[in-house]
């Protein structure tokens, strides 16, 4: 693959690789939220909203704003307006892990606060004990010798702030652990051919590949491939035309496209498997027992070159003989 590269100037949306690169995220959820993404704030993206504008189906979108809202791209969160009535409101959010380490870093900022407060409210400074200022806690310090020097009656101690504790709000992991991928179930069986041939293979490949110039949805990967074609090619030595197959596998699909398309291939493939044609009168001729062919032999009688069963006479002679022996 090689890039050819074009600055855009205007009309253009930045998008970072952890969303067009992610490995959990289907291609569905990728471009709808590069879509939600490329809208204004305020723009209606419900499902019948989205459903209006695309040519995906509702169940493929309601999918994948599910998968989106599981990675945290999307957050729904209930706002009351005016009147009263509560309604959903949907947070695109463009790079879930900084908003993951903002809320952690807003939170510990919070407990730290907190902390601080607590302990301003339990120091107790008497400001009557001019003598013990200074002695007790070391946050409480006293401005004796200055208010001496400067003739006021009681000093007024001074309370220190302590110090933040290290690394509180410098430095936040993001402790969000990484999904385990799902293994996904095995693919259906296919119909395997009788014979091994390589050009009937080629063709059942460019058939599979080509179905997504006819149906989109029906994408494959390489090994769903590699797992569909024997069953093509066990339709192609059936004598089924190619596009008698493409028409059987596309046909009636259900509305808004097959969850699995490589599933649903694989399952038309078996269950819709043509019988095998009738023999042909040289093929069934071949498919007979050869007849016998005897060597070239002489007979010991009359010495003549003949074939049969009988190595030593022919079958004059050997019906000669046979004569002779029923008269005697």
């Amino acid at each position: 693959m090689v890039h050819e590269m074009h600055r855009h100037t205007t009309h253009f949306t930045v998008v970072g690789n952890h969303l067009a690169q992610h490995d959990d995220l289907s291609l569905t959820a990728i471009g709808l939220a590069v879509y939600v993404q490329s809208l204004p704030s305020g723009t209606p993206i419900g499902i019948k909203a989205l459903v209006s504008h695309r040519r995906e189906g509702a169940v493929r979108i309601a999918a994948a704003l599910r998968e989106l809202e599981e990675h945290g791209y999307l957050r729904r969160e209930k706002v009351r307006i005016a009147g009263g009535r509560i309604v959903t409101r949907t947070v695109y959010c463009n790079k879930p892990d900084a908003a993951a380490r903002r809320a952690v870093v807003e939170t510990r900022e919070g407990a730290v606060a907190q902390d601080w407060a607590t302990s301003a409210a339990h120091t107790v400074v008497d400001a009557d004990a001019e003598s013990d200022v200074g002695v007790g806690s070391a946050v409480v310090t006293s401005s004796c010798a200055a208010s001496s020097e400067a003739g006021s009656a009681l000093p007024q101690p001074v309370v220190e702030q302590p110090e933040a504790a290290p690394e509180t709000a410098s430095k936040v992991v993001s402790a969000q652990p990484r999904r385990e991928r799902k293994k996904r179930k095995p693919l259906p069986s296919v119909p395997q051919p009788t014979f091994s041939r390589p050009e009937l293979e080629e063709r059942a490949v460019e058939l599979l590949t080509g179905l997504r110039r006819y149906v989109p949805e029906l994408r494959f990967t390489a090994c769903e491939v590699e797992h569909l074609t024997p069953g093509v090619v066990a339709w192609l030595e059936r004598e089924v035309a190619s596009g008698e197959i493409r028409r059987a596998l596309f046909t009636g699909l259900p509305e808004g496209g097959p969850r699995w398309p490589a599933a649903f291939v694989a399952y038309r493939l078996r269950v819709d498997l043509p019988a095998p044609p009738p023999l042909r009168p040289s093929a069934a001729a071949a498919l007979e027992s050869p007849p016998v062919r005897h060597p070239l032999r002489n007979c010991e009688e009359c010495d003549r070159g003949y074939r049969g069963p009988d190595p030593q006479r022919c079958r004059e002679c050997a019906g000669v003989n046979a004569g002779l022996a029923a008269v005697a």
